[in-house]
């Protein structure tokens, strides 16, 4: 089979032949057809996750989706984090309880593109958050999977308003066509004090920021809370640290979570994952991305967007 292999931590994947997983005790072999590049994927083969620097050479793909004996399924693997192979080959072996059966009609590219980074989105506001109806949300990041999926699940839990985040305005455009409210441009070299005045202006008083990207962006955000308000961060895509004044924290008793999808338990995973797939057949969620052939994924490695690599 082909199969797409990091070999040394920080360069783009190698494709190459090798031979066919065999499942062992309490796995299944998966027929892929489906696999998306995602940000834990870069990070976990960059060498400089938390996870440490993962032996090599191994396949990468967190995620992925395919079929069991002719059935539709999504499954998880622990590629980069743990030894063993992922989701990114024409085949490939998950524990069972990893296996997630898809409705019958599941666009399968499509639920490869949105998977963890839309379960992470939706338990962020409904559990860690506690989202209640009619709140306001504002979603930092709202170019990518887990922020366009933000703001659409944020409709669907009740939101009351939206307001998106993003750096491009090609984002900000997708987002006000997913149904934010409003927007606003993350400009480079603007202070906390400005961002978090735009913020205000556009969002008004916020019950839940949702965060993946940390840094000043979310330093800004805290300023819009109302009392009582939440921040839940999920990633670090503008800095690894946000400055949080200790008065703001508390003369507002504000709150701030911290989210991975690590944490969920198997059936967590499955019962978000099931709710995110039936939206998008419902056509409440859908996401922006880019078929690749597995052939192409070297060059697919560090394309902006979403990549969903296809046999």
């Amino acid at each position: 089979m082909r199969a797409a292999e990091i070999r040394t931590p920080g360069r783009p994947p190698v494709v190459a032949v090798r031979a066919e997983p065999a499942p062992g005790p309490g796995e299944v072999a998966v027929r892929v057809t489906a696999a998306p590049i995602t940000p834990l994927d870069l990070l976990c083969a960059s060498g400089t996750s938390y996870f440490g620097v993962p032996a090599t050479p191994y396949v990468p793909g967190v995620q992925g989706v395919g079929e069991v004996a002719g059935r539709p399924v999504w499954f998880a693997t622990a590629a980069g984090m743990r030894p063993g192979d992922g989701s990114m080959a024409e085949y490939a072996v998950a524990a069972s309880g990893d296996v997630v059966d898809l409705p019958d009609g599941a666009d399968q590219a499509l639920v490869a593109a949105l998977g963890l980074s839309a379960v992470a989105a939706w338990r962020c506001q409904t559990r860690t958050g506690g989202l209640a109806a009619g709140e306001t949300v504002l979603v930092l990041g709202a170019g990518g999977v887990v922020g366009q999926s933000a703001v659409q699940l944020a409709r669907v839990a009740g939101a009351g308003r939206v307001v998106a985040c993003a750096r491009s305005d090609a984002a900000l455009e997708r987002a006000r066509g997913l149904g934010a409210d409003a927007t606003v441009r993350l400009e480079d070299g603007e202070d906390t004090e400005a961002l978090a005045q735009r913020l205000g202006a556009a969002a008004g008083p916020v019950d839940l920021v949702l965060d993946p990207l940390c840094g000043l962006p979310a330093a800004a955000a805290l300023h819009t809370l109302r009392p009582g308000g939440r921040l839940v961060n999920l990633g670090s895509a503008a800095g690894e640290v946000c400055p949080v004044p200790s008065a703001l924290l508390r003369s507002r008793s504000l709150r701030i979570h911290g989210y991975t999808n690590n944490e969920l338990t198997p059936g967590e995973r499955r019962e978000a994952l099931l709710t995110v797939v039936a939206q998008a057949m419902a056509g409440a969620l859908t996401a922006g991305y880019e078929r690749v052939p597995l052939r192409d994924a070297a060059r697919a490695w560090s394309s902006p967007g979403r990549v969903v690599l296809v046999p």
